[in-house]
């Protein structure tokens, strides 16, 4: 309980919504965010607390789940640690909780996705679901699938797919550096990366390839002189948090005149951080970005800078939405929170325009339960140039879309063997 208080008074600095989570009814939907509220990537975790949040609260407003019970987020810090992930998983069960979202670290994913398997085993009256919506090693639904677990963001392989298409068309591009957080997520972007980048843009070479320690490295200036030497033009990476704001902190110090393709440049600092040198140059790929399509979406977007309008973060996370709606929907159909009823309810779900879905349309592929839905690659630009009319975190800059990748080209095979319980 120390620990909930604890993560809860962090969040509540900066906030004022989240100080009354705990007040909800003692028969609610709990749902517990198991993400870093201390240390180098607390701000990340306390905005993915805050769109969890914002998707919950707009199923209270409008009647809750099953006829009324409403939804509440308790908030736990995995500090970034898989040993403590594990332990915060722990609190949440003794605390009632049987759904659990995790985002940051596919290595803190991975001993999540074990711990829940052998709790589920050895305690199925009270089984688990891990609600993954950032965690994106494509182990997590190949190797290692499970069918307590659910990925709702697209894996490595489909976001580089989708970046390596967008870089292929870019003629600028000829030689490319890779520089990657040195664990099991960084690794598989470094490896996807050079293996897209030799079959689908042969004319462009690899000078460098390296992989730094996760959020322990406070000046990258010796990382920015090496890609410097290298007469690199082009800086891949799948930095995230801190990581990659300091980085493209020491690119625009240095002088840097590289493009920088990412997973996750467009937002949490990243944009203002980098300020002029980004503008056409700063590629990001996601699901969704303000000013990208589907029109729908733009109302979560203004409701979250309502709701949160001293939060140094936007709201660029889709698939936060699409987790909780998705989540209701198998609970309704369930006619039960009983956890494996709503698993195979959520297997295999299509979750689609005409059904209120602001994204569009998705599925959750039974063979693996990875969300199959649709992939933008953006670039950053000034607010009021053609068609960027959201800036990000009050920066001045924001995206502009240049590829968008529909869920069936978005689709990947998958080497999942899905073992479901007898009962």
């Amino acid at each position: 309980m120390k620990l909930q208080r604890l993560a809860l008074m962090l969040i509540a600095a900066g906030t004022t919504v989240l100080a009354a989570m705990s007040s909800f009814a003692a028969d609610s939907v709990k749902i517990a965010v198991i993400d870093p509220l201390s240390g180098p990537f607390a701000n990340v975790g306390e905005a993915m607390v805050r769109y969890t949040q914002l998707a919950a609260d707009a199923i209270n407003a409008r009647g809750g789940v099953l006829g009324g019970t409403r939804i509440e987020i308790i908030a736990l810090d995995s500090k970034s640690s898989p040993q403590e992930a594990q332990l915060a998983l722990k609190s949440a069960i003794d605390q009632g909780v049987r759904y659990i979202n995790q985002s940051n670290g596919s290595n803190v994913a991975g001993a999540l996705v074990d711990a829940v398997n052998k709790h589920n085993e050895r305690v199925p009256a009270e089984r688990v679901l891990f609600l993954n919506y950032s965690a994106v090693d494509p182990a997590l639904t190949n190797e290692r699938c499970s069918p307590w677990h659910f990925r709702f963001d697209a894996h490595v392989e489909m976001r580089m797919a989708a970046l390596v298409e967008a870089l292929a068309a870019d003629s600028t591009v000829s030689k490319v550096y890779l520089l990657n957080q040195d664990y099991s997520f960084g690794q598989q972007v470094a490896a996807n990366a050079r293996g897209m980048l030799a079959q689908r843009a042969k004319r462009v070479s690899v000078v460098g390839d390296e992989l730094h320690p996760v959020g322990k490295v406070r000046d990258f200036s010796p990382y920015v002189a090496k890609i410097k030497d290298s007469g690199a033009d082009t800086v891949v990476t799948g930095n995230w948090g801190n990581d990659l704001t300091l980085l493209v902190r020491a690119a625009r110090e240095a002088g840097l005149a590289a493009s920088f393709y990412t997973f996750y440049g467009n937002g949490l600092g990243a944009p203002a951080t980098i300020g002029d040198a980004g503008v056409g140059r700063v590629y990001a790929v996601a699901e969704w970005h303000p000013n990208a399509e589907p029109a729908s979406m733009e109302r979560v977007y203004q409701e979250f800078r309502r709701r949160f309008p001293d939060a140094r973060d936007d709201f660029f996370q889709a698939r936060t939405i699409l987790m909780i709606e998705m989540l209701v929907r198998a609970i309704e159909a369930a006619g039960t929170v009983d956890s494996i009823a709503v698993a195979r309810a959520l297997s295999g779900m299509n979750f689609v325009a005409a059904q209120g879905n602001p994204l569009g349309d998705v599925l959750m592929r039974k063979a693996d339960h990875q969300l199959i839905g649709p992939l933008v690659v953006s670039v950053m630009d000034r607010q009021g140039a053609p068609t960027v009319r959201y800036d990000v975190e009050g920066s001045g800059y924001g995206f502009r879309s240049t590829l968008t990748v529909t869920p069936a080209k978005n689709e990947r095979p998958t080497r999942c063997v899905m073992a479901w319980p007898q009962r």
